[in-house]
């Protein structure tokens, strides 16, 4: 049997050809990605952020506004204009705030392990954890919000991650991270050790994780001392340019018309 080609097939194959074969060998393909984990911030090689102060509303200690407390679900979006989802699970413990921002400064400013003037997100504390300790405190261990802080990409990127901490001071604990693909499948579990303290001096741990394709779609910070507040600064990730997206929806656009021409020759 033989069979004729159209015209107008034959043109578009030939036409798109390149383009799509240069798509697709561009493209990862999702079978046995290699994720690692990334506890350095240039490791991860960034190439867009989330800065926690974007969203304008960050709480001041010594002039308390209780409207800047944030819902524990809520969406931001990327310096490069990626959409966020923001889920801070919520703790059994009636006295702790909601989620709130806060700016790490001196005293009377509050106080943490990450670098002077960093944006946190915090799930939030009991209010006595509001007053101002000076220098040389002994830390209260003030209980809060320590519940597993979920972030979802509209996107998948290729990694993301934040300097994680509790609220306490030095405590040694676990802190965990999750990255899950957009099926809701596990694609790998890290935990590293951590020593909180309210010393001003950047030395939160980095907790990220790469992928050698953009299957990351969902991570899962957490600690093994989920009764002090869970804290993260800026989030750093990874993401596949926009372009790479425009182009695939045209490939796959492509592939299927000539698909289609092709099943109308065959069936002729």
């Amino acid at each position: 049997m033989q069979f004729t080609i159209n015209p107008l097939f034959k043109k578009l194959s030939v036409k798109y050809l390149t383009v799509i074969a240069a798509i697709v060998t561009f493209l990862p393909l999702p079978v046995n990605a290699a994720t690692f984990l990334v506890t350095e911030r240039a490791g991860l090689e960034g190439n867009d952020q989330v800065n926690w102060g974007s969203l304008g509303k960050v709480f001041n200690p010594s002039a308390p506004d209780f409207s800047v407390f944030l819902p524990n679900s809520f969406s931001t979006t990327s310096q490069g204009g990626l959409g966020l989802d923001i889920n801070i699970a919520p703790t059994n413990n009636p006295r702790v705030t909601p989620p709130f921002i806060f700016q790490t400064l001196p005293s009377p400013g509050i106080r943490s392990n990450f670098a002077l003037g960093d944006f946190i997100l915090f799930g939030g504390i009991d209010p006595t954890g509001f007053i101002p300790l000076p220098p040389g405190t002994p830390d209260p261990g003030t209980k809060g919000n320590g519940e597993p802080l979920t972030i979802s990409f509209a996107q998948p990127v290729f990694g993301a991650g934040a300097q994680i901490a509790i609220d306490s001071s030095k405590l040694k604990i676990e802190t965990f991270l999750n990255a899950f693909d957009s099926t809701n499948n596990l694609l790998a579990s890290f935990s590293v050790p951590n020593i909180s303290s309210l010393a001003l001096d950047n030395s939160a741990v980095f907790l990220g994780v790469r992928s050698d394709t953009p299957n990351i779609s969902r991570l899962v910070f957490s600690s093994s001392a989920p009764q002090f507040g869970l804290a993260i600064n800026q989030v750093s990730i990874l993401a596949v340019p926009e372009s790479t997206y425009t182009l695939a929806i045209l490939a796959f656009g492509v592939s299927g018309a000539v698909l289609k021409l092709r099943q109308r020759n065959l069936a002729k």
